[in-house]
C-alpha cells in the first residue's frame, strides 16, 4: 500500500505506509433457521414448518379497533436466518402485515430476511398497457425491498418478469412439479392440455410437455370488461378428457365458458387446474353450474369454503424443501421445474 507526501520543490513522494492484517468475517452458513407466518394462511405455514421438522415461532399479530395492524416477535431472532410466510391476496391487510413483519425483522437484529410469498398479490398489474396506469407490481417489489428483504421465495408469479422488478435474489417456484405428478395418477384416456385464453399458452405448453399430450388453445375476447366470450378452439377435443390450466381464477367466468365451449364441443371429461384459487364474487356458484367436473388448487390461498368440485393439492413439502437449500446456501434449481 503507498500514500503520499509533499517534499520540498511540492513534489510528491511515495512512501510505504506500514501493512496491517486485513480481518475479512466469513458469513457463517450455519445461522439458525426461524419460521414465522402472518395470519393470511397459518395452515399452508404449519405445514410447511411441519415438513422443515420445525415449530413456527411465536408471534403475535393483532388488530385495533380502527384497523391499524400491530406485530410482535414473541421469542428473540437475533443473528437468526429468517423465514416469513405470508401470502398477499386481498385484502391489502396482507400486505401491510407482511411489511411490518419485516421492519420488525429487521429492528430485532435478524441476520437475513427470506419473505416467502406463495401467492404474490398485485402480479396482475404488471406492466403500463394503458395510459395513467400504476405498475403496481414493480411497487409492491420496491416497498418490500425498502423494508428489508434480503431475499424472497414465491411461486407461479403471473409474470415471469416481475422477478427482475426486485433488487434481491428471487427464487420462483413452479406448482406444476406437484401438478404433473397428481396427474400422471389420475384415470384419464387421450388426455389434452388446454389453454383457457392466449395468456396461458406458456404453462399449458409445460403442463403438455410433461404429461406428454397435445395442446389445444381457447380464443378469447372481451367485448366489455369482466365480460369474456369463447370464439373458437384451436386444436382437437372432441371425445378426449381435457385439463384446462391457468396461473389464477378469480371470478371463474374465463374457466367456466372455456369449460362449457369445450362440452359443447364434444370433449369427455373436464377437468382444470390452478395454481392461486382466488375465487372471488360468483366464482364458486359458476364452478358449480358449469361443465367442469374436478378443478384442481394449490393450497397457496385458504379457500373461502368447501365444493365438492374443487380438490386441493398441497404445495407445503416443495416449500419447505425450497427453504432448507436457501437456509444452507444450496442450489434451488431443482426445483423450479418437474
Amino acid at each position: 500500500m503507498w500514500r503520499f507526501e509533499s517534499s520540498p520543490g511540492n513534489t510528491l513522494t511515495p512512501v510505504t505506509a506500514p501493512r496491517h492484517e486485513c480481518l475479512c468475517v466469513m458469513p457463517n452458513k450455519e445461522l439458525p433457521v426461524g419460521l414465522f407466518a402472518g395470519r393470511s394462511n397459518r395452515e399452508l405455514a404449519r405445514r410447511i414448518a411441519q415438513s422443515f421438522g420445525k415449530d413456527l415461532g411465536q408471534l403475535t399479530c393483532k388488530t385495533f379497533s380502527d384497523g391499524e395492524l400491530y406485530t410482535r416477535y414473541e421469542e428473540s431472532i437475533r443473528g437468526v436466518n429468517l423465514f416469513i410466510i405470508q401470502s398477499t391476496y386481498p385484502n391489502a391487510d396482507n400486505w401491510m402485515e407482511l411489511l411490518l413483519l419485516i421492519d420488525a425483522a429487521k429492528r430485532a437484529s435478524a441476520a437475513r430476511i427470506t419473505a416467502v410469498i406463495p401467492y404474490f398479490g398485485y402480479a396482475r398489474q404488471e406492466r403500463k398497457d394503458q395510459p395513467r396506469v400504476s405498475i403496481a407490481a414493480k411497487l409492491m417489489a420496491d416497498v418490500l425491498v425498502t423494508a428489508g428483504i434480503d431475499r424472497v421465495l414465491t411461486m407461479d408469479l403471473h409474470a415471469s418478469q416481475i422477478q427482475g422488478f426486485f433488487d434481491v435474489p428471487v427464487d420462483h417456484l413452479y406448482a406444476s412439479a406437484v401438478f404433473v405428478d397428481y396427474f400422471r395418477g389420475l384415470e384419464t384416456s387421450n388426455l389434452v392440455v388446454v389453454a383457457p385464453d392466449v395468456g396461458a399458452i406458456k404453462m399449458a405448453r409445460a403442463y403438455a410437455k410433461h404429461l406428454n399430450t397435445d395442446l389445444a388453445v381457447i380464443d378469447k375476447r372481451r367485448p366489455t370488461q369482466n365480460q369474456a366470450e369463447v370464439v373458437n378452439i384451436i386444436g382437437e377435443v372432441a371425445g378426449r378428457d381435457v385439463l384446462l390450466i391457468d396461473d389464477i381464477i378469480d371470478t371463474a367466468g374465463t374457466l367456466t365458458n372455456a369449460a362449457n365451449a369445450l362440452r359443447r364441443a364434444g370433449a369427455e371429461q373436464i377437468m382444470a387446474a390452478c395454481t392461486h384459487a382466488l375465487l372471488s364474487g360468483p366464482a364458486y356458484e359458476r364452478i358449480e353450474a358449469s361443465a367442469l367436473g374436478r378443478l384442481f388448487v394449490s393450497d397457496s390461498i385458504p379457500l373461502k369454503r368447501s365444493s365438492e368440485q374443487i380438490v386441493v393439492v398441497g404445495v407445503a413439502d416443495m416449500f419447505a424443501d425450497a427453504i432448507k437449500r436457501i437456509a444452507t446456501d444450496a442450489s434451488v434449481s431443482t426445483l423450479f421445474a418437474v
